[in-house]
């Protein structure tokens, strides 16, 4: 799935527009930086990368992913998302993906937004206004979705960077744009996802409530009935949709958790990588460094020293 800018888009004005001062807030903030920069705001990261990054695996968290300058490909199983300037991707559940960006020349870096979207947040606002969606499809089993940045979702979006001028509203201030950028959001065409992720009960709700007891027990082994039973499906329903919908099995995707868990911990813990195995659920260092090398592709320690020196 691939979504370019062609400049034919009536959303987000490129010259002069929200996205323009966007650009230029972000080049300032991230000037220093040529990796992801956290902000003073919770759940609000910048990207700068002046050279095309290799693909790297993550879990994509519930957010929104918008791209100012620069394309950005999210690699979810065989399925590759490409999205360039004045577009952005909508992530609907948690999901194991690998990503790259690519820079738009030599003077003009990649530059991107990351926004979290809080899931409660999200139900609570599509309760209280009330609306249905129109296209409900109990199966849908789509996790991401490429949509263009409209005026509309452009303008809060500036107004949250600029708080970072002004640090002493952010307390204040930030929650509320934070509301009116979801507001937004399920203005757009993403709504019937969204509603069917955060408070539907067809395949994505049910999926996005098997993930959030995954992460609430990371280092619990469990049995596939268990997991079943928290979210009210049989063990075989649960792991086809399941799969279909992350690529994974839940067994797969709680040792994927681990593994991005164990990631973090080594990038600002001292503690040893046997520890560290320990405390993310495994019960075996040597099992724990093979599966660490396979999905990273150097042992822990070599990576985390790699990525601490980048």
């Amino acid at each position: 799935m691939t979504i370019k800018n062609d400049g034919q888009i009536p959303y987000a004005d490129d010259a002069g527009g929200p996205t323009t001062e966007l650009i230029r807030l972000i080049e300032r903030w991230t000037k220093e930086a040529n990796a992801p920069y956290q902000t003073a705001i919770d759940g609000l990261r910048f990207s700068r990368f002046t050279e095309q990054t290799r693909p790297t695996f993550y879990i994509q968290e519930t957010a929104v992913c918008f791209v100012l300058q620069g394309r950005k490909t999210v690699m979810l199983g065989k399925e590759s998302y490409v999205y360039e300037a004045a577009s952005c991707l909508v992530a609907t559940v948690e999901l194991p993906v690998a990503g790259c960006v690519s820079p738009e020349s030599a003077d003009k870096p990649y530059l991107g937004i990351v926004l979290n979207v809080n899931s409660k947040d999200l139900a609570a606002l599509i309760i209280e206004t009330g609306k249905q969606s129109s296209r409900r499809d109990e199966n849908a089993s789509q996790p991401l979705s490429i949509t263009r940045i409209t005026s509309t979702l452009a303008d809060p979006l500036l107004r949250l960077v600029k708080l970072l001028d002004a640090p002493a509203d952010i307390a204040v201030m930030a929650p509320m744009i934070k509301r009116e950028i979801n507001f937004r959001l399920l203005q757009t065409e993403q709504f019937a996802l969204l509603s069917q992720a955060v408070v539907g009960d067809g395949k994505l709700g049910r999926v996005a409530h098997a993930i959030s007891w995954l992460k609430e027990n990371l280092t619990l082994t469990f049995r596939i009935e268990e997991l079943a039973g928290q979210v009210h499906m049989s063990p075989s329903s649960l792991h086809h949709q399941f799969k279909e919908v992350t690529t994974l099995s839940p067994v797969q995707f709680q040792k994927m958790l681990r593994l991005q868990k164990a990631r973090q911990m080594m990038m600002t813990d001292k503690t040893s990588a046997e520890k560290i195995a320990y405390l993310v659920g495994y019960e075996s260092p040597s099992q724990f460094n093979r599966e660490y090398k396979r999905l990273f592709g150097e042992p822990p320690k070599r990576d985390a020293n790699r990525i601490r020196g980048q």
